[in-house]
């Protein structure tokens, strides 16, 4: 397969192009596009075979569920059994790096829904996927525009360099915003269960919930994408350093790397620091590619404060490190 790769603004995205990767979603192709949170891999979310082109592309695990990708509100009424404090939460924080998973109707296909009663549904807070989805028409099943277990690209190299020959087209729009994936909330349960932190705060949400989120157990964390398999690592082993610690034996080596707010003491063989928590997870992703890249044999990252987006930070960087272990 040739994978067709265009530049497009991110601000005024152009109708041509729009057409030109809607006509290749209603033939059941696969279409990478940008999010505020990573790059996304859009299928038309009611067609079963498309979204199985997803699942084969990533390799990905079928029961492992999809997020779709919205333009309006009045969307999640026709896809979705919302509730009223699920309506308040879209009416305040959509468009925007939240996931809400929701009793679903019968229109959303099984292989969608990863084989489960539920439906997780967002809207992004981005010109180009508002524009690419209400010029389909329908909803985007959309996972993370990578082979599965990779880090998430944030931009469109990212994608290239995972799925160049295995999808029909990836919009570039240049680097995304936020860096790392939404922030994913079960409202099936009382309180909601806070299934994965992202770009979403904690704080933000309880804030509009008036009620703490619950931490959800291994069963209900089935319902949310992106939680139960290996994800976000990068071909090398990611040491998590705390402030304060010794790090790990071999990692102060210019053999390695580092990625963090303040670096510890030690050689590295490349180092990339952040000024903000929030820059830090806008460039964890693309950090392990590139510090993977540079031909290091590690990568140490520091371990964030837990507050606003540090949270997700955290949950991704504790993966990785996992998975390289």
């Amino acid at each position: 397969m040739k994978t067709l790769r265009v530049a497009i603004d991110p601000w005024n995205p152009d109708p041509v192009v729009l057409e030109k990767a809607v006509a290749i979603l209603r033939r059941g192709g696969l279409v990478a596009f940008p999010t505020e949170t990573v790059y996304g891999l859009g299928a038309d979310a009611l067609n079963p075979e498309a979204v199985r082109g997803v699942y084969r592309a990533k390799g990905r695990p079928s029961d492992n569920p999809l997020i779709l990708h919205l333009s309006r509100r009045e969307m999640a009424e026709e896809l979705a059994f919302p509730d009223a404090r699920s309506r308040r939460l879209m009416d305040a924080l959509w468009p925007g790096p939240l996931t809400l998973v929701l009793p679903a109707r019968s229109v959303v296909p099984g292989v969608t829904r990863g084989g489960l009663d539920t439906a997780a549904l967002r809207m992004p807070d981005h010109p180009v996927a508002a524009a690419l989805i209400e010029t389909a028409g329908f909803p985007l099943a959309a996972p993370s525009a990578n082979v599965s277990g990779r880090p998430s690209p944030t931009d469109a190299d990212g994608v290239w360099e995972d799925l160049e020959g295995r999808i029909d087209m990836i919009l570039d729009a240049g680097p995304v915003s936020v860096g790392i994936e939404s922030t994913v909330v079960d409202m099936t349960a009382d309180p909601p269960l806070l299934l994965r932190p992202g770009g979403m705060s904690r704080e933000v949400l309880e804030g509009f919930l008036g009620v703490a989120l619950a931490q959800p157990d291994n069963v209900s964390r089935r319902r949310s994408p992106g939680t139960r398999y290996r994800h976000y690592a990068p071909f090398v082993p990611v040491w998590i350093w705390r402030e304060g610690a010794p790090l790990p034996d071999g990692a102060a080596s210019e053999k390695c790397g580092f990625m963090g707010l303040v670096p510890p003491p030690g050689v590295f063989g490349r180092s990339l620091r952040f000024d903000s928590v929030e820059n830090y997870a806008r460039g964890l992703f693309s950090g392990f590619r590139a510090l993977e890249a540079a031909g290091l044999q590690g990568i140490v990252v520091q371990w964030p404060p837990s507050g606003g987006v540090g949270l997700g930070l955290r949950d991704r960087i504790r993966r990785a490190a996992q998975a390289g272990s």
